[in-house]
């Protein structure tokens, strides 16, 4: 580490979120987008090492309901990708391969836009009755590829990492429980241990899924007042056993057509929200268990090196009992000041940070410092454990009760199109809001809204349990009776 290494944040969070957002990637060294073709990047090691403790959750969490891993490959036959009449709309996005070196292939390919169009041609030769029912599998740690015109790091790209579970069921009603499961792992993942807050939704009919009845997603609120939709959860109905001919025997011995639900946590956009929402002006924040280092021993050296060598000492025993104990811990021996490390360590949301010198060193004491907090409490060497503890404990209570005081502050209610206007031009975030129907024929009235906020979307209803809407509540945009209320928010 060199002093060159570490500028720091030179821009508040709060008065310019974009150029923070940029500032925290680039100088935590998460990603590095020089690889000269747009929307592409590359993951450097701290910030793959975040992403990736979000794929272990999910896969945990999947294993636990019996889903079973996968992996299919790259390619995309074009037959696949247009059988399904509604996925005809992914063609603008898709990536062709039409050529192996100079030779012009026969039949292109597409590098897949997601998996549907790929693995269900599959799926119709794998199950023929009932019996081999439920199937329930996910696909991890791969990426996906689509011609995005707007671009940003772990917000949208062109190549971005991916998450998919597929099932196959007997039943309509499998699926409705399905969705259920997801919504759970979604809690235990995204709210528990990654502390993002946020509401779960069923998307309006005119925006749902391609080929899905009913899509839900959860979405969060970043910084900057605009929606980050976090996942999304489908229940399919039958639409695509029929298009890929997926039928098994029931019971009774009849030939039916199967149920299915897909399921895409979104690995960068909750990779986003940690970054946006829990960071502060000094850099990342991070929760204690996803921190890639979650503890830095840093000396405080004096002039005398008989003392200099005692402290090492204590260091690299800390060090060893701590990494022993199943701990993270990096050990900042550089030359540069006490000062420069504070702040390198905190630019790169290390949880806590221990300091021992001389004086620690005659008391048996040490001194540990919350990130979320950077109070310095000052504890015996003896009572090191218990206090790590602790304070991790306290830090991530601090990140999620940050987090809820964000998200609660930003959610509004309007009944006036042109206060609802002002507060989206202002405020931003959530605002929730009497609406006529969330069927197709409430597509007009979103238009309009989107047209006259610049941009704003109805999120959808509140899921599981909509809202419910008062007898002479009317719709926000054209008066007339409201049936549903929903959330309305600018959008990445």
């Amino acid at each position: 580490m060199t002093k060159t290494d570490n500028k720091g944040i030179t821009v508040k969070k709060a008065e310019n979120f974009s150029e923070w957002y940029s500032q925290v990637i680039q100088k935590a060294k998460l990603a590095d987008i020089r690889v000269g073709v747009q929307g592409f990047l590359v993951h450097r090691p701290w910030g793959f090492r975040i992403m990736r403790r979000v794929y272990e959750y999910l896969e945990e969490e999947f294993e636990k309901t019996e889903h079973e891993p996968m992996l299919f490959p790259i390619a995309v036959k074009e037959e696949s990708l247009m059988k399904e009449e509604e996925h005809a709309g992914f063609s603008p996005e898709v990536f062709w391969v039409t050529h192996a070196g100079t030779r012009k292939l026969e039949e292109r390919f597409a590098l897949r836009p997601t998996g549907e169009t790929q693995i269900y041609p599959v799926y119709s030769k794998w199950f023929r009755s009932y019996n081999e029912l439920p199937f329930k599998a996910y696909q991890s740690r791969h990426t996906v590829f689509r011609n995005e015109m707007t671009t940003r790091p772990f917000l949208r790209g062109r190549e971005f990492a991916f998450f998919e579970s597929h099932n196959v069921f007997s039943t309509h009603k499998e699926c409705l429980a399905q969705i259920d499961e997801d919504m759970d792992i979604l809690n235990k993942v995204v709210k528990d241990k990654c502390k993002i807050p946020f509401f779960y939704f069923q998307r309006p009919q005119w925006d749902k899924f391609k080929g899905a009845d009913n899509t839900f997603t959860p979405d969060t609120l970043m910084p900057d007042g605009k929606r980050n939709q976090l996942a999304s959860t489908h229940d399919l109905g039958q639409n695509f056993s029929k298009a890929y001919d997926i039928q098994i025997t029931d019971k009774k011995e009849k030939q039916q057509y199967a149920w299915q639900t897909c399921f895409g946590p979104g690995i960068w956009r909750i990779m986003a929200a940690i970054i946006g929402i829990h960071g502060d002006d000094n850099g990342l924040i991070l929760p204690f268990d996803m921190a890639p280092k979650q503890i830095v021993l840093i000396p405080i050296f004096f002039k005398e090196k008989a003392e200099q060598n005692k402290v090492s000492k204590l260091l690299n025993k800390t060090k060893n009992d701590l990494t022993k104990k199943g701990y993270r811990v990096i050990i900042d021996d550089s030359e540069n000041s006490p000062g420069f490390k504070f702040n390198h360590w905190e630019l790169f949301g290390v949880p806590l940070r221990i300091e021992i010198g001389p004086r620690e060193l005659k008391d048996n004491k040490a001194t540990i410092v919350r990130r979320t907090s950077r109070d310095k409490t000052v504890i015996n060497i003896k009572d090191l454990d218990k206090s790590i503890e602790k304070e991790a404990k306290k830090l991530d209570e601090d990140i999620t009760k940050n987090a809820e005081k964000y998200f609660s502050d930003n959610v509004r209610d309007s009944n006036d199109f042109k206060d609802l206007k002002k507060i989206m031009n202002k405020n931003r975030g959530f605002v929730r809001v009497p609406f006529c129907s969330v069927d197709f024929d409430g597509e007009d009235c979103a238009d309009t809204l989107k047209a006259e906020t610049n941009g704003g979307n109805v999120c959808g209803t509140l899921f599981p349990k909509a809202e419910k809407v008062g007898p002479k509540e009317k719709c926000i945009i054209c008066g007339k009776k409201a049936h549903h209320k929903v959330y309305v928010a600018k959008s990445y």
